[in-house]
C-alpha cells in the first residue's frame, strides 16, 4: 500500500503553515504526527486491513507476520500495539505503547523492523549508557530530568524479563507522579528492536513540533527551529523514499536464489532399421 499523492498532499497541507519548534527532551515532546509511523510502514509495503471509515488503523507486513494496530478508542492506555506471529524458527512477541509516546520514537522500532535483523543482537543498555542516562539499581535507569524511567523487570518468577519504559510527572517518594506515557516489550521481543526504541528515546536531538502545539509537556523546552515548514515536509518525503528502498533491498535479500537447470540434450528420432 504505497503512500498516495493525496496522502502526501494532506501531510504537506497540515505542516506547511505550522512554524516548527525544536522540542526537547524527546520524552516530553508529545505524540507528534502519527503518520511518521504509518506512512513509513506503508512506504515499505505494509497494507491496511482495517475499515477505512474507522478511527482504528491496522497495518500488516508483506509477509503477514507483523501487525501494527493504532486504536485511539482503546479502553486501555495502550493506543499502539505491535505483534509478531511465531514462525518455524522465531517466537511470537508483543509490544505496546501509550497514547502520548512520540511518533518519532516509535518509528525507531518500526523503521528497524523493515530492515533485516543484525547477525548479533545488541544490548539495549549500551544505548542508555552512551546517552549518559543515570543508572540506578540493577536493571533500572532514568533520564537526567528523572521523568523517564527504563526498567528490565523479572516476570512472576518465571526467569523471563520484559522491558518497561515510562515517562511520569515529577513527584516525591515512591511511586512518582502520574504516568504520561509508557512502552512495554515482552520477553521475546528481539533486543535490536528494544535497542532501536531506546536509542531514539535517548537521542539528544530535538523533535519538531508546531507552534501552539499543546501536546508537548509544559516543562519541555521549545525554541524556534532552523528548519522551515517546507524542509520538514521535504524531510518526511525523503525518509519515505529511503524506507521504500530499504524494504525493497530486504525483500531481494530474502528471496531464495534460483538456478536454472540445464536443458536436456535434444533427442533425434531414428527410423527403425529394416532387415
Amino acid at each position: 500500500m504505497p503512500v498516495t499523492e493525496r496522502q502526501l498532499a494532506e501531510f504537506a497541507d497540515k505542516h506547511a503553515w505550522r512554524i516548527p519548534f525544536d522540542t526537547s527532551p524527546r520524552h516530553l515532546a508529545g505524540p507528534g504526527d502519527a503518520r511518521h509511523v504509518t506512512h513509513g510502514l506503508a512506504a515499505a509495503g505494509w497494507t491496511g486491513t482495517s475499515d477505512p471509515l474507522s478511527p482504528e488503523i491496522v497495518l500488516r507486513s508483506p509477509d503477514h507476520r507483523h501487525r501494527l494496530q493504532f486504536d485511539p478508542q482503546s479502553a486501555t492506555s495502550a493506543w499502539w500495539r505491535l505483534r509478531a506471529e511465531a514462525t518455524d524458527t522465531e517466537p511470537s512477541w508483543y509490544a505496546e505503547f501509550g497514547e502520548l509516546v512520540p511518533a518519532e520514537i516509535l518509528a525507531g522500532v518500526t523503521d528497524t523492523l523493515i530492515a533485516p535483523p543484525p547477525q548479533e543482537q545488541p544490548d539495549p543498555w549500551q544505548a542508555v549508557i552512551s546517552a549518559g542516562w543515570l543508572l540506578g539499581p540493577p536493571g533500572k535507569a532514568h533520564s537526567p530530568d528523572a521523568m523517564c524511567h527504563i526498567e528490565l523487570r523479572l516476570l512472576d518468577h518465571h526467569d523471563t524479563w520484559s522491558w518497561h519504559i515510562e515517562t511520569r510527572e515529577e513527584g516525591h517518594g515512591h511511586p512518582v507522579g502520574p504516568r504520561i506515557w509508557h512502552a512495554w516489550f515482552d520477553s521475546r521481543t528481539p533486543s535490536h528492536l528494544v535497542t532501536a526504541f531506546v536509542t531514539a528515546l535517548t537521542d539528544t536531538g530535538p523533535l519538531q513540533r508546531g507552534m501552539y502545539d499543546h501536546t508537548a509537556h509544559y516543562s519541555a523546552v521549545q525554541e524556534p527551529s532552523p528548519l522551515t515548514p517546507q524542509q520538514v515536509v521535504a524531510a518526511h518525503t525523503t525518509r519515505l523514499d529511503t524506507l521504500r528502498a530499504r524494504a525493497r533491498a530486504a525483500r531481494r535479500r530474502q528471496q531464495p536464489a534460483t538456478t536454472t537447470a540445464p536443458a536436456p540434450p535434444p533427442t533425434t528420432a531414428t527410423a527403425p532399421v529394416r532387415r
